[in-house]
């Protein structure tokens, strides 16, 4: 099959391919004729996923396709952070014990962060991986040249590959030991993980669970309610599902979310799912609200379950949620002092837009951009300092113990725990177009529309960037236009 691959700049290539050859392959080789990176295929309006062959994707030959050139991206983990260059080079910094990487690792086409780890996937079908877990052996490595995604519990790896299968490593009571199921991993599309168990959810609906048996590893009691999946979701140690008629099915820790059968009678017409650390709570299609797992958690909503209704959406903390309302209002339910109780800003909490979360507070941003919020003060739940400052807020990032909101002039105003990143003012002078804000549990990284990145907050977690940072400058490409950076979660 002829394709001809475009990009934007007009620049075209012409490509010759099988015809049984997938997205991804038509990815690689025209990276090859331009000579840098691409994140996509786009045809008639519409990004082809990777693994589809072409034909799935309806190409066929002569079609013209629009390849979207890679930008600058930070991936984090809660201990560091990597950049990732269009050049596809990837330049670390932060805590990584044991195994540093060298400042810089090229050839990289995606990265996956979580917990204290990363792992990239190079053009050459290579992985590679470092943080406080070890790589994968060599009779692992050798199983990954397809690897396509890649999944975190605490101390294993889960890579989805191109067909499907999955490839584990790591701690074997983390879920780095799949063999006693991996015959029934096929057809994956996606998988979650919760501290130290995976669930792959497969084309056909069904689910495949392994690991610690304690934290969801084991889905045995609920396998014959498993059917027809269309979305998971996890706390801590517990997985929920929701099922294509709305019903939701959870599993694991009972103490963590994972026993739902005071409330399975309610769990209908289910829309969407949202997890604390300890508890879950469900958004029916009505707009009401059901939840449990740890009532300290946010588990119990009984006391304000008269005022959960119209609701649009659902934020966690580590032991509290908050509902916005359709009439832009809040309701906050769980630990008090972690978020739980908006007494003090109710009044204050209408046409509400958006909430951010840090570890044990919550941040509002009213429609007309200014910031609303309230919970442990020293979490950020107190902005009363830079409450002046805070107009026109275009959008927030949060660490587990500050704040940092983008405002419409891309500059930026933070609060909270001035040692993990609430206090900027070192850096404020170059806080200035700033297209998105990345996090490790202590620290803040800024990316500039000049591609530049400014990092703040704690040094162990990534706040000092200064033995990098003749690698964090603007990279200079061909026919490249840099677009806003996306955030992932």
């Amino acid at each position: 099959m002829k394709l001809v691959v475009s990009m934007l700049s007009g620049r075209e290539v012409h490509v010759e391919v099988e015809d049984a050859a997938t997205v991804r392959q038509l990815l690689s080789r025209a990276q090859d004729e331009f000579g840098f990176l691409l994140s996509g295929i786009v045809h008639s309006n519409e990004e082809l996923h990777e693994s589809r062959t072409l034909e799935q994707a309806g190409l066929k030959d002569g079609d013209i396709v629009t390849a979207v050139a890679r930008t600058d991206e930070i991936a984090r983990s809660c201990t560091g952070f990597a950049l990732l260059r269009a050049d596809g080079f990837v330049v670390c910094w932060g805590r990584f014990l044991e195994s540093p990487p060298s400042p810089t690792i090229g050839d990289v086409e995606l990265i996956f962060a979580e917990w204290c780890d990363f792992c990239a996937i190079c053009r050459n079908g290579s992985v590679q991986t470092w943080g406080e877990s070890k790589p994968p052996p060599s009779n692992v490595q050798q199983q990954l040249a397809n690897a396509q995604m890649v999944d975190f519990s605490m101390f294993a790896f889960a890579a989805t590959l191109t067909d499907g299968s999955v490839v584990t490593w790591g701690e074997a009571d983390y879920g780095g030991d799949c063999s006693h199921v991996k015959d029934q991993l096929k057809n994956v599309q996606l998988i979650w993980a919760s501290d130290s168990a995976f669930a792959a959810h497969r084309a056909d609906g069904s689910v495949v669970t392994w690991g610690d048996p304690h934290a969801g590893g084991d889905s045995s009691t609920v396998q014959d309610k498993l059917r027809n999946v269309q979305a998971m979701h996890c706390t801590c140690r517990a997985f929920v599902a929701i099922c294509a008629d709305g019903s939701a099915v959870a599993w694991g820790d009972p103490n963590y979310g994972g026993d739902s059968s005071r409330v399975q009678e309610q769990l209908k017409d289910v829309r969407c799912v949202q997890g604390s650390e300890t508890a879950f709570a469900a958004i029916l299609k009505s707009g009401g609200v059901v939840t449990w797992g740890d009532p300290a958690g946010g588990g119990d909503s009984s006391a304000v379950q008269h005022q959960l209704h119209g609701v649009q959406e659902i934020s966690g903390t580590r032991s509290s949620f908050a509902a916005i309302l359709s009439n832009g209002s809040v309701v906050a339910w769980g630990s008090a002092d972690a978020g739980g109780d908006t007494s003090s800003v109710r009044q204050q909490l209408q046409d509400v837009r958006a909430i951010q979360r840090s570890d044990r507070a919550f941040a509002a941003i009213l429609r007309d951009g200014s910031v609303v919020t309230w919970g442990d003060p020293e979490n950020g739940g107190d902005s009363s300092k830079v409450q002046a400052a805070l107009k026109n807020v275009s959008e927030i990032q949060a660490n587990g113990f500050a704040f940092a909101a983008i405002l419409q002039d891309g500059s930026v105003v933070t609060w909270g725990d001035a040692c993990a990143g609430g206090d900027s003012s070192a850096v404020q002078g170059d806080l200035f177009h700033v297209l998105a804000i990345q996090y490790t549990d202590r620290a803040f990284a800024a990316l500039r529309e000049d591609g530049a990145v400014v990092t703040w907050g704690d040094a162990a977690f990534g706040g000092d960037s200064s033995l990098v940072r003749e690698h964090l400058g603007p990279v200079r490409r061909r026919g490249v236009k840099r677009r806003r950076m996306q955030e992932d979660t």
